[in-house]
């Protein structure tokens, strides 16, 4: 429920600013990315990297090189418990985390030819899911549970694109710093990945 205002945000701007502009041919695109986010620092004690993806938009503002960029990381972790849950007395090993979440950022994309590059800083927030596991000695049974951390973030990166006409390839990297702990520490990780860029911009051309 935490996420439909800012989405509802998102689409108004969205609706506004395609509605606004006529001549700009970069001013809708949809993300789709694919790689590894890695984890940095103290957070490296508890996560390794895993296979994750992130979905997003690059919405152009006026007509200039500037767009606003909702991206949600769909991050994925092998976490290595350190410290037990409260209420928890085993620590999960090799289990399996995933964030959800949700940066809206601000970006400056410059065209050159065919490549394109670009860098963008924001914020926003969500949840990274943690495991427990509950043991039960008479039935010899585990349950297990998800852990939801609420987090604030700041991500800030940068990226280069090649136009293949209707879409652009992409390559792309960042820095993701959570405002909560995990473990006890800060979240921080680097997320890396690749995808491509359909161009929606045609879908709203004026007949």
């Amino acid at each position: 429920m935490k996420l439909l205002k800012p989405l509802a945000l998102l689409v108004t701007i969205l609706t506004i600013s395609i509605n606004a502009q006529s001549t700009r041919p970069d001013k809708l695109y949809s993300s789709n990315g694919f790689g590894l986010s890695i984890p940095v620092g103290k957070t490296s004690d508890y996560f390794s990297p895993k296979f994750s993806t992130t979905l997003g938009l690059n919405i152009g503002l006026g007509n200039g090189g500037l767009f606003l960029y909702p991206k949600l990381s769909l991050h994925a972790y092998q976490f290595n418990q350190i410290f037990a849950d409260q209420g928890y007395t085993y620590k999960v090993q090799k289990g399996r985390s995933t964030t959800y979440l949700l940066n809206v950022a601000l970006g400056y994309r410059k065209i050159v030819n065919k490549w394109a590059f670009y860098g963008f800083a924001g914020g926003g927030g969500g949840v990274i899911l943690t495991p427990q596991a509950a043991v039960n000695p008479t039935t010899l049974e585990v349950t297990m549970n998800n852990k939801s951390n609420s987090m604030g973030i700041a991500e800030g990166g940068a990226g280069i694109e090649y136009n293949l006409g209707a879409i652009n390839i992409f390559s792309e990297i960042s820095y993701q710093h959570g405002f909560s702990n995990v473990q006890n520490e800060k979240f921080n990780s680097v997320p890396i990945s690749i995808g491509i860029k359909p161009n929606l911009s045609k879908l709203f051309k004026k007949k």
